[in-house]
C-alpha cells in the first residue's frame, strides 16, 4: 500500500535513520539510501518500479528471520526486490504505520552494518 503523503514519511524516516550514531544518508539507485560507516542500514522505497507500496527495506540476520516476519505480519513485511536475496526485508510505511517497530527495525538494521566500536550501543 502506498502512503498518502510519502514525503512526511519520507521526512521521518530521514529523521529517525540520521539520529544513529555516524549515520549519513546518499542516493543510492535514485533513492534516499541510509549507512553507517560507508555500510547502508536502510532504503526508502515508494512505489518502486511502480510496486504500489511505500517501505523501508532493512537488513535481517538472514532468512530465517525473512521467513518468520513474513509468515508472523505478511501485512507489514514483505520481499524486497533484488535486495531479498541478501538478506533484507521491506516494512510497510503505509497509513498506520507503527512507527515504534520501525525504529526498532532500523536499530536492529544499524546494528548489523555498524562497525564492532559502534554495533554495541
Amino acid at each position: 500500500m502506498l502512503a498518502a503523503d510519502p514525503a512526511a514519511v519520507e521526512t521521518r524516516l530521514r529523521a529517525l535513520c540520521l539520529a544513529l550514531p555516524e549515520s549519513g544518508e546518499r542516493i543510492s539507485h535514485g533513492i534516499p539510501a541510509f549507512d553507517v560507516a560507508g555500510k547502508m542500514f536502510a532504503y526508502f522505497r515508494h512505489d518502486h518500479h511502480g510496486d504500489g507500496t511505500t517501505v523501508v527495506c532493512v537488513k535481517t540476520t538472514g532468512r530465517d528471520e525473512q521467513a518468520f516476519l513474513i509468515e508472523a505480519d505478511p501485512e507489514t513485511y514483505s520481499r524486497p526486490a533484488y535486495l531479498w536475496p541478501s538478506g533484507w526485508i521491506a516494512v510497510t510505511l503505509a497509513e498506520g504505520v507503527d512507527w515504534a517497530l520501525v525504529e526498532g527495525r532500523l536499530l536492529t538494521s544499524w546494528r548489523l552494518a555498524a562497525p564492532r566500536r559502534l554495533a554495541g550501543i
